[in-house]
């Protein structure tokens, strides 16, 4: 919805309908000697779930329809995600708040990893905790960087820069259009280029630039660390 990325009228489908939409298939029909599940899906993936367009290409999980864990959902994006990577420059990963999507090692092996954090001290304190899980599990990522929310203040952000025990490259700016566009519907990236948000954005990534401009077909991983209780 973020982006523009309408998957229902383009009848593109999210990982989890997909999965369950096969399951229910084989239910109703068992086809003994047909292709297995995880190859089944793989395919799918690549022809039922992409969403292709000029600007970018999108592959959602989407909400599970039945009970128990994301197991299966999860072993599907294990095992496209490198295999996708292959055609493109860079990948950017997008995960909700919350440590358990990390737990789920959907990727093992990623060049940068952002968390976005909002101002309260379990935000700053499950820095540590994503860098102890990525070194239990075995994430291995080149570059750790972090990034304000639009409620950080200069106090706080000091207090980061100094404590975290990684690059702090600053906040993003409060943008009422942000909101405006979200409860409409729009696209954020219909913002224009004046927004503060997208400028804030722009001066943080022109400061993470250098070393990101050293280095090609980069798998981006995006981990916001927004907390509900905040909200």
């Amino acid at each position: 919805d973020m982006v523009g990325a309408d998957l229902e009228r383009e009848k593109v489908a999210t990982i989890s309908g997909a999965l369950y939409g096969l399951v229910q298939e084989r239910k109703r029909s068992p086809q003994p000697g047909s292709m297995a599940l995880p190859e089944r899906m793989a395919y799918l993936v690549q022809v039922d779930c992409l969403y292709e367009s000029e600007a970018f290409d999108l592959i959602a999980l989407g909400t599970k329809l039945t009970e128990g864990c994301y197991c299966a959902p999860d072993n599907v994006l294990r095992t496209v995600i490198p295999e996708l990577a292959k055609n493109y420059t860079n990948v950017l990963i997008d995960s909700p708040a919350g440590l358990e999507h990390l737990n789920r090692k959907v990727f093992s092996d990623v060049d940068d990893l952002f968390i976005l954090l909002d101002p309260s001290l379990k935000s700053i304190r499950h820095v540590e905790r994503v860098k102890a899980i990525a070194r239990e599990i075995g994430i291995s990522y080149a570059h750790l960087y972090l990034v304000g929310n639009h409620r950080f203040n200069e106090g706080l952000e000091e207090h980061v820069s100094r404590t975290a025990g990684a690059s702090y490259l600053g906040r993003i700016d409060y943008d009422a259009r942000v909101e405006e566009f979200n409860l409409s519907g729009r696209s954020l990236l219909e913002l224009p280029d004046e927004s503060p948000a997208c400028l804030s954005v722009k001066g943080l990534l022109g400061r993470a630039s250098r070393e990101l401009a050293q280095r090609q077909g980069q798998v981006i991983l995006s981990y916001n660390m927004w907390q509900d209780s905040t909200e």
